[in-house]
Parts: C-alpha cells; sequence; structure tokens
C-alpha cells in the first residue's frame, strides 16, 4: 500500500446508471471526483454505501406528475463481493457491515478502489438489514442509522482492507461527519468523553470537510433521542461534552467543521456564503469541476483529438479550443444536437427540428431551482416566439419522493407544456441519470439555470454543458459568477446581487422579475443571435470551450485539494 492515501467519504458516489446508488449532483462530483484522482495518479480510495433498491426509476402518468418505480439491479453484475467485515453499534447491538468494491482506472494508468458498504447479511436482522435498502431515506433514525454505517464503520474496513496509510480524511458533506468520531475513539481506545484537547486536535489534523449546501434545512439535524437511539446515549453526551453540538442537537455540518482543520464551500460565491452561515469556523472555497472524458460527447472528443494535444492528460490544453475553425465547432455540436433529438424520438416518439433554438433545463426538480420559470409567464413566451422564430425546450430531472414541491414543479411544467403546445415545444424527458445528461448537456443549443440567489452552491451541469460548446444562460450565482463573461462564455439573467443577497424561495416578486429578465435576454440578445448571427453565436460556443471548458475540470479540483486542504503534493511513484 501507497503511503499518502486520501480516504474520500459520500453518501453517494456516482459510477454510471448501471450501479443506481446516486441520486444527482453529489454523487456525480464525487464520481468525476475519484477518476480525475485515478487520472493524475493521486492515491486514494472511495467510501460509500451500497443501496439495494437504489434511488428510484422516474416516471411520468398522463397529468405529468412524478412517479415513483423500484429500480431492479443486481449489485453481483457491477460490482466485486469482498469478504472483509466490521462490526459497528447502533443502539445497543452490533451491526455486521459487509463491503463490495468497483476499481476506477484513470488516464495515468493508477486506480482508485471504490468501496460499497452494505448491512444485507444474514448475520443481521431484517431492521439491520435494511439500513442501506435506500438512498435518503426520510426517517431520522433510518439516516443516522446510515451515517453511523458510513462514518463508524467505514474507517475501520479502509483498516481491515490494508489502507494504513491515510493522510487525509474527506468528508464530503454531514453526511460523513461521523468518521472523525470513529479515529477519535480508535486514538483514545476508550470512551470519547474522555479526549483531551490534544486528542482532538490530532483527529482535526487528519480531516477535510467539504459543505456543498448554502440552505439552512439542507443540514442534517438529529434531535437528541434520535442521537440516543442511533449511537448511544453515552456517545451522545460526549459529543455534547466535548462541544460538537449545536442547541443540543447533532447538526452533522457543524459536527464536520468541528472536527475538520480544512473547510471549503464549492465554489467562491458558495464559501462567502457558508462563511456567513458559520462564522465560527473559517471556511475556504475551491470551486467544483467535472471530469472531462466523461462528459465530453464522442464528436466532441474527435473534435479535441484533431486539434488539442494532450487534452485528456491536461485538461487546461483546452483553452487551445480558441483556434479551432468555427466551422468545425458548429459541425461537432451539429452531430451532437442530431444524436439528442433521435434520443427523444426513441423516448417521447416526438420529432424536434434540428434548425430550431434548444434550450435545456435539466436539474434536480427543487423549489428554488425554479426549473419551470421560462414557462411562468405563458403569454410572454408565445410573443416571444411570434418575434424571434420558434423554441423548443428539453426538461428533464426528478424530485426526491418526500418533496412535494418538487414534484408539485415537475407538474407544473407538463402541465405548461400541455398549454402551450403548437406554440412552443416542451418535452419531459424521463428518468433523468447520467447517461440522458450527457446527451442534454453536449446537444441543446443554451444551458438554462435559474435558481434563487444565493441558493446555488455550485452547480456543474453548466460546466459538462461548457466543455461541448453549450453556453449558459444562467443567474449570477454558484459557479456561473466565476465563469460569466458577458456574450463571451454566455449570458446573465440580471444582475450580480453579491453573497448577501437573501431572496426568499417562491416570492411571487423576485419570480416575476427574473422571469421578465429572461424573457428579455431571450428574446432581445440569445435568440438574435443565433438566428441573426449563427457565426458570432458559434464563437460563442467555441469561447465556452476555451475560457470555462479548461478551468472548470475536476482535475483542477483534484490538484487545488490535493495542495491547499490535503497539504501534500502526492505524486503517482509516492
Amino acid at each position: 500500500m501507497r503511503a499518502g492515501t486520501i480516504a474520500y467519504f459520500s453518501m453517494e458516489i456516482a459510477l454510471g446508471d448501471e450501479i443506481p446508488t446516486f441520486s444527482g449532483g453529489l454523487g456525480v462530483l464525487a464520481g468525476d471526483f475519484l477518476r480525475s484522482a485515478a487520472d493524475l495518479g493521486v492515491p486514494a480510495v472511495g467510501v460509500t454505501l451500497l443501496y439495494h433498491h437504489g434511488f428510484f426509476r422516474q416516471g411520468l402518468d398522463k397529468a405529468g406528475r412524478q412517479v415513483e418505480h423500484p429500480v431492479d439491479w443486481r449489485p453481483a453484475d457491477h460490482l466485486e463481493p469482498l469478504s472483509a467485515q466490521v462490526k459497528v453499534p447502533i443502539g445497543n447491538r452490533n451491526v455486521v457491515v459487509g463491503v463490495w468494491r468497483r476499481v476506477v482506472s484513470g488516464d495515468s494508468g493508477a486506480v482508485v478502489p471504490v468501496y460499497f458498504l452494505d448491512t444485507f447479511l444474514p448475520e443481521n436482522d431484517p431492521a439491520d438489514q435494511a439500513i442501506t435498502d435506500r438512498l435518503y431515506t426520510g426517517v431520522p433514525i433510518e439516516r443516522l442509522s446510515q451515517e453511523a454505517v458510513l462514518g463508524l464503520a467505514g474507517p475501520a474496513m479502509l483498516g481491515k482492507l490494508g489502507h494504513e496509510e491515510i493522510v487525509a480524511y474527506h468528508l464530503n458533506e454531514g453526511h460523513a461527519s461521523l468518521v472523525p468520531v470513529a479515529l477519535l475513539s480508535h486514538r483514545l481506545g476508550r470512551p470519547v468523553a474522555d479526549a483531551s484537547p490534544a486528542d482532538i486536535e490530532a483527529v482535526r489534523d487528519r480531516c477535510v470537510f467539504t459543505t456543498h449546501t448554502p440552505v439552512p434545512a439542507g443540514h442534517d439535524r438529529f434531535d437528541p433521542p434520535v442521537v440516543a437511539a442511533v449511537l448511544g446515549p453515552e456517545l451522545g453526551d460526549a459529543l455534547r461534552s466535548i462541544g460538537c453540538l449545536e442547541d443540543g442537537s447533532l447538526n452533522m455540518t457543524v459536527l464536520g467543521m468541528f472536527f475538520s482543520r480544512f473547510v471549503n464551500g464549492v465554489a467562491q460565491r458558495h464559501g462567502e456564503v457558508a462563511q456567513a452561515m458559520f462564522p465560527e469556523y473559517r471556511i475556504d472555497a475551491i470551486t467544483n469541476g467535472v471530469h472531462v472524458p466523461t462528459w465530453v460527447a464522442p464528436s466532441t472528443a474527435r473534435l479535441f483529438d484533431r486539434h488539442v494535444s494532450r487534452w485528456r492528460s491536461d485538461n487546461t490544453m483546452l483553452r487551445y479550443a480558441v483556434g479551432i475553425p468555427l466551422t468545425e465547432i458548429r459541425a461537432t455540436h451539429s452531430e451532437a444536437k442530431q444524436v439528442l433529438l433521435d434520443e427523444v424520438a426513441r423516448r417521447r416518439g416526438i420529432i424536434l427540428d434540428p434548425a430550431v433554438l434548444t434550450i435545456g433545463v435539466a436539474r434536480r426538480a427543487a423549489p428554488y431551482k425554479r426549473n419551470d420559470l421560462l414557462l411562468s409567464r405563458p403569454d410572454e413566451l408565445r410573443a416571444l416566439v411570434d418575434r424571434v422564430g420558434p423554441l423548443q425546450v428539453l426538461y428533464s430531472g426528478k424530485a426526491h419522493p418526500l418533496d412535494g414541491p418538487g414534484k408539485a414543479l415537475i407538474e407544473r411544467v407538463n402541465t405548461a407544456a400541455k398549454e402551450l403546445a403548437g406554440d412552443v415545444t416542451v418535452v419531459y424527458l424521463e428518468d433523468y441519470g447520467m447517461s440522458l445528461a450527457a446527451l442534454l448537456v453536449a446537444g441543446v443549443d443554451v444551458w438554462l439555470n435559474n435558481p434563487v440567489a444565493p441558493h446555488e452552491a455550485s452547480g456543474t451541469s453548466g460546466m459538462k454543458a461548457a466543455l461541448n460548446g453549450v453556453p449558459s444562460l444562467s443567474i449570477l450565482d454558484g459557479w456561473w459568477v466565476e465563469g460569466h463573461v458577458e456574450g463571451v462564455t454566455g449570458w446573465a439573467i440580471g444582475a450580480d446581487l453579491g453573497a448577501g443577497a437573501d431572496l426568499p424561495i417562491g416570492d411571487p416578486v423576485v419570480d416575476a422579475t427574473d422571469a421578465a429578465e429572461l424573457n428579455r435576454v431571450l428574446a432581445e440578445v440569445v435568440a438574435p443571435l443565433y438566428s441573426g448571427r449563427p457565426d458570432d453565436f458559434v464563437a460563442v460556443r467555441r469561447f465556452a470551450i476555451a475560457l470555462n471548458g479548461s478551468f472548470f475540470t475536476t482535475q483542477r479540483m483534484v490538484a487545488e485539494y490535493t495542495a491547499r486542504a490535503y497539504r501534500r503534493t502526492v505524486h503517482p511513484d509516492a
């Protein structure tokens, strides 16, 4: 085992649609992180949970409402079962935890193992076997039990598997915040309540915490009875005695920050927002990225192969895309667009026109993301089409099964699609996943993102689009504050309100103002450029690749974490 290994803990890690143990952006980012670690030869391991029932498969009923279907998959078809087992105390019993492995191979020839922890074992009673059934269960005791398996059993499993030289434990969101508690317990060999400041500091020196959530409601909190039921009253009292509870409750974000020497947000703006939320901690920022080879379309990859040397091994070389002839940029996107439209026809039986301006809106359906903003003023949208020409809009995205407002958002989109039929073509594609996302980010003409600022932590879908020469039209929030150059890499909706903005979600005045501005930019800038000055539009495509695609990568992100968060220069031959 090489020295200097990074242990990356995440509640979800997306390695492909065939392993349906992820719900969206957090898991996709984790998968991209580990792929880039392998590309760079950074010694790393990933730790997550195996969900036998996955997240869910999404359907739509005749009214356009989301319907959840169970996921049918066999872990043995995609993962390697290992014999190692550990035990984790949950409540008044020991739960046996097994493990599966999937190896990620990198461009460097290095490999990164990803371990999936599993409680579906005959040694456990049925209730404990079900701990790793479903991702993001809504029952607090079940959720904290999952986080106990990840955080308390995970470090023990790494030791069991021979990963002894862990130099940094990276906690990807608060779900993993029990990892340092396990490290402290192992260090002491006795109750955590007896920890000295020196013991706590020794554990803190090995932990890094990344927060992805700028919304207070998005941070897991567990009341004392739940903590006592899952972790036991002794550990709950110990966490209180060493000062890492918040108002008597276990806030997993606070716990992770308390035990970490480096804490960061996932975009520069998000770092500022998180710092204001948690002023007692120092919060840095490392902006997210995406794994370039995973998210470029085949036609885009062939374009880069012709014109950009070493783009896979050194993503910054994509800045030289600025010299690619516009004719080739146009032809490459036309190919990706036709692939997408063929998939729409296959899935929905709807034939779309490749010459028509096509907008993509494909994100998790959550109220703050306002996926339906473009459709919220149907008469103005009809007038826009009458003025500047036809428009096609492709939607996709799931809502959490327990998120009523998110489900209502999907229904509103589909209701508006029926009302606009004949004037604007709106298509909702079911069951959003990695494969569909890859087609959308490469095949649409414009990527639309309109969250309520400053509630977007980062957002990586627009980065994937930029890689393929698809510019963003977005609210200035998250990553777009850094990637936006007006009329060069894309277009802004409204002004930059700054990190201190605190716009309410669902406010009709805010939504009406932003919808009017979105319609104005589409009508006066984007659509006329697309139809009237096509070469200038393709030039924006090219700059999106050269300026944004070359920077917003997980290759750059992993290098930043290695230097700043892990405080090491880790080489493949370390």
